[in-house]
């Protein structure tokens, strides 16, 4: 099973994450199998590469919590009713 989920790097007290999409039983910082976009919770950016996403969720890839509400706060899931 594959999962959206956030990947840490960074310096020490500086972290952002990659958000990508990797098979369940690797660890957190195993090897993924796409990124996907990426969340700087310091100056709350967030870049997400929106096809990608797409595509890994049409074929059955479940986001984890923290990156569903980071999707959900970006207005992915709106744009993606009305289109």
């Amino acid at each position: 099973m594959i999962k959206l989920r956030l990947k840490r790097c960074g310096k020490k007290q500086r972290a952002i994450y990659r958000i990508v999409a990797i098979d369940v039983r690797s660890r957190r910082e195993g090897r993924d199998l796409r990124r996907v976009g990426f969340y700087d919770p310091i100056n709350n950016q967030t870049y997400s590469n929106v096809p990608a996403i797409l595509y890994f969720l049409e074929k059955g890839a479940q986001p984890t919590g923290t990156v569903h509400d980071i999707l959900r706060n970006a207005e992915f899931f709106q744009e993606r009713i009305y289109n």
